[in-house]
């Protein structure tokens, strides 16, 4: 269960793959653009992704009722006038492409329909992401499927059904590389409803590699993803988030994704392997086990009793499992108080 984007492996075995979502947090500024990709790659991230689309292909400047936007972070706004505000120019991209590929850092990007497909693969991204609320349009996900490059597909809102149909058409269309993200399409997302338990049953269902598409305010879902098998990491970034914008309110300031990087990776660290030797630091600390020593002067041929003989630290003497074996057995000779116990004490 791997799939390789420019080189790095992703899945079981593999360091977690951690990307930047840079979404609307330019706010409409090619050099905030390219200062969050300068924090990221100082954040410790493996990737940056953009969205590539325009107000026009995602939706049509309508005022109706239908397009209002209600219920949200961005209430009062028609889905126009949203995009319109969040939506990342593309004459930017392939100069931010250029940016990341200097820097090391992996960048491609979620389209939204045929034509942002055909712009990418002229900017040559190295995958594609295909959003929540795009998981059910096939024909997007045939298009990128049929580019041959990796994809993840983020399962926001989706059920199992329909995820099972977006895995089957991007199989059938030519994509060989595919990852699923967990999200939930709350922004911010509490964590009552991130339900991550769901990325393990992900995986075994599907047999393939799968993460998080975080939304939550703070850094420890994505921990707890890591945790529990999640491959891949998705969180938003931004240099600021007391300036106002689409994503500000759910995303993470430069310092707090380094954070959570660190913290991903001691986590992983942590999870190590399946183990019952002792580690080196272990070896260190066996002398602060309790064993058996000689608590009063005792001589020789005196009995060995509870009074005289205690599993104390440090780990010296006998093991304390032998305390019953040696009770009521006598000295070999004169033995001082603090001398740890040993076969050649016990007569």
């Amino acid at each position: 269960m791997q799939l390789e984007i420019n080189d790095k492996r992703i899945g079981t075995g593999s360091s977690t793959y951690i990307v930047a979502e840079m979404s609307a947090n330019h706010h409409q500024s090619f050099e905030q653009a390219v200062k969050i990709i300068q924090a990221a790659k100082e954040a410790g991230a493996d990737a940056v992704k953009l969205q590539t689309y325009t107000p026009d292909t995602l939706t049509i400047d309508c005022r109706a009722e239908y397009f209002q936007v209600k219920g949200t972070l961005w209430n009062g706004k028609t889905l126009y006038d949203l995009y319109a505000e969040a939506y990342t120019p593309w004459e930017w991209q392939p100069k931010l492409k250029k940016i990341a590929d200097g820097l090391g850092l992996d960048l491609f990007s979620t389209p939204f329909d045929a034509t942002s497909v055909e712009f990418l693969e002229e900017m040559g991204v190295p995958a594609y992401k295909i959003a929540s609320f795009e998981l059910v349009d096939l024909a997007l996900i045939r298009k990128v499927a049929k580019t041959g490059k990796p994809v993840i597909l983020s399962t926001g809102m989706a059920s199992l059904q329909e995820i099972q149909e977006a895995v089957k058409t991007a199989k059938q269309a030519g994509a060989t590389q595919i990852a699923l993200l967990k999200c939930t399409s709350a922004y911010p997302a509490p964590p009552e409803e991130m339900n991550l338990l769901t990325i393990p049953h992900l995986s075994k269902v599907f047999g393939l590699p799968c993460g998080l598409s975080d939304h939550t305010l703070g850094i420890a879902a994505p921990v707890a993803a890591v945790a529990l098998g999640a491959c891949i990491i998705e969180k938003h970034i931004t240099l600021s988030r007391d300036i106002s914008g689409p994503d500000s309110a759910f995303s993470l300031e430069a310092p707090e994704f380094k954070e959570m990087v660190e913290t991903v990776r001691a986590a992983e660290k942590a999870l190590g392997k399946i183990n019952f030797e002792l580690t080196g630091k272990e070896k260190e600390s066996m002398v602060f086990r309790r064993s058996l020593f000689i608590v009063k002067d005792m001589k020789e041929g005196d009995l060995f009793t509870e009074d005289n003989v205690r599993a104390i630290r440090p780990g010296y003497g006998l093991a304390p499992r032998f305390l019953e074996d040696v009770l009521g057995r006598r000295a070999l000779r004169g033995i001082q108080r603090g001398t740890p116990l040993t076969w050649e004490l016990v007569r």
